[in-house]
């Protein structure tokens, strides 16, 4: 199967402390997901900052509004600087996301490195070229617009 990458990264006008607080607390994943998406934490969801080991159950429709259970296990967290994410169930045969934060001049430079595989082979390959790739960018072109909104620079 073929591993795909998306890596992302934008600086924001803020602290390395406040960036942390905002992409540490789970719930904030709602507020940076296009609404289509339809993104809602299921319980129960202990609404702890991001720990490793920590469970967070999701509905998503992805495509055509087809709800769609996503569960992922924080697999690593270096606070301020860096968490893990893993798909234990979802759409993808594997979903790897690193998230990292640095200090720069301007503010944090938040970077995102996702890897990943989609199941059915040839089939999935075909669904990540016409769909899949498209409808990844959108989501993490949109993630980008709101935190511009979110955190302005001044």
């Amino acid at each position: 199967m073929a591993q795909h990458v998306l890596e992302r990264e934008q600086v924001l006008p803020v602290t390395l402390e406040e960036a942390w607080t905002f992409f540490s607390t789970p719930k904030n994943l709602a507020l940076i997901t296009p609404p289509e998406m339809g993104f809602v934490i299921r319980e129960p969801f202990d609404d702890q900052p991001a720990y490793t080991g920590q469970l967070i159950s999701y509905t998503v429709r992805p495509m055509l509004g087809i709800p769609l259970t996503w569960v992922t296990r924080i697999e690593e967290v270096i606070g301020p600087t860096r968490f893990v994410d893993t798909q234990l169930k979802g759409p993808y045969k594997r979903w790897w996301h690193v998230h990292t934060f640095q200090s720069v001049f301007e503010g944090v430079l938040m970077r995102d490195r996702v890897e990943y595989e989609l199941p059915m082979g040839p089939i999935g390959e075909l669904a990540h070229g016409i769909i899949v790739r498209r409808k990844l960018t959108a989501i993490f072109d949109h993630r980008h617009r709101t935190l511009e909104r979110l955190f302005p620079r001044q």
